[in-house]
């Protein structure tokens, strides 16, 4: 068997009617033939909609075919053990041309009470921001469930949402029952568990062309919501070049953040996990060994497990974000 090496993937996009062309004029990526793209997923194991690698002899396979045969090898014994055949993480691009609908995920106890296989909790990084755009995450104080269905009922909901202007750099962490929409004029890299389970609470009162609205959750969100109200909600850092920020950690994922004007190299001898790098400015070569691959802006590269030595050229400088399954 051949060794393993990092793998770049073909992106799945999605046209909905809220994408804009911010995937393309700024990440770079062609999403013809559709006419806009609301999000690109660039790294999923998601039954139906999974990425297919693009380079080296395992070109044309899907993420979770590769994950079947080469297990702890591409993924870590612990990820495996935990997660099985299906990759764990969903890295996606989105692009808001208007507002998304108040949403919210469940987290794992409930997702495996209602037969789904896990949660979802989430970050977002954001990649470029309109003057004034803005996000929602979470309350704006804390409410009971009661207050909540009232404003529900009469339409009020906005008026208790937390409102955050973004701009480009911004983290927000999202975990599972934080209701959350993302505002027009964003486009951002989402770090997410495997999960496509949207409870939609609130959708602005838009009616379809024939002047239905769309389906809310709202039975189905009472139980997944977190109806507390917290200080902070994006998450504070200070960028340093050449160096390993840390942006989030939690029990689904890892994620830093680099920007490098120097080679790198990198030791991960002592992770049990693979490695993703996100692209968002610039370019690199990524070296493993024999084995190397180049990445610019808008692409994804997985390092396998196996692989612990990891040397990093950056072409005059390069922002990514590194992602793995502490």
């Amino acid at each position: 068997m051949n060794s393993l090496y990092p793998l770049k993937f073909k992106p799945v996009f999605d046209d909905r009617v809220w994408g804009g062309d911010k995937i393309r004029t700024i990440m770079g990526l062609d999403f013809a033939p559709h006419d806009r793209c609301a999000e690109a997923w660039v790294l999923s194991g998601y039954d139906g909609r999974q990425t297919i690698v693009q380079n080296g002899f395992l070109a044309g396979n899907e993420i979770n075919e590769l994950v079947e045969i080469y297990m702890d090898e591409l993924v870590g014994g612990k990820v495996f053990d935990e997660t099985g055949s299906t990759f764990p993480l969903l890295i996606k691009f989105i692009d808001a041309r208007e507002w998304l609908s108040i949403q919210v995920h469940p987290d794992d106890e409930l997702a495996l009470k209602r037969g789904l296989p896990n949660g979802k909790t989430e970050m977002w990084y954001v990649l470029d921001a309109d003057a004034n755009a803005q996000l929602i995450a979470g309350f704006n104080r804390k409410i009971t469930q009661k207050q909540y269905l009232e404003h529900l009922q009469k339409k009020t909901l906005p008026e208790i949402m937390n409102y955050e202007k973004v701009h480009a750099g911004d983290v927000f962490f999202m975990p599972a029952g934080r209701v959350h929409s993302l505002g027009p004029g964003v486009i951002l890299a989402e770090i997410q568990q495997t999960s496509d389970t949207t409870y939609r609470i609130y959708d602005w009162d838009r009616k379809d062309d024939k002047g239905n609205e769309r389906e809310l959750h709202t039975e189905q969100a009472l139980a997944a919501i977190d109806f507390n109200s917290y200080s902070e909600y994006k998450t504070n850092f200070r960028p340093r070049l050449n160096e390993t920020i840390g942006l989030v950690n939690c029990p689904y994922f890892t994620t830093n953040l680099l920007e490098l004007a120097q080679p790198l190299r990198k030791d991960y001898e002592e992770l049990d996990s693979f490695v993703v790098y996100i692209c968002l400015e610039g370019g690199m070569k990524i070296k493993c060994g024999e084995n190397s691959t180049n990445a610019v802006m808008g692409e994804v590269v997985l390092i396998p497990a196996i692989i612990d030595k990891v040397e990093i050229f950056p072409e005059r400088k390069v922002k990514f974000l590194e992602v793995f399954v502490a």
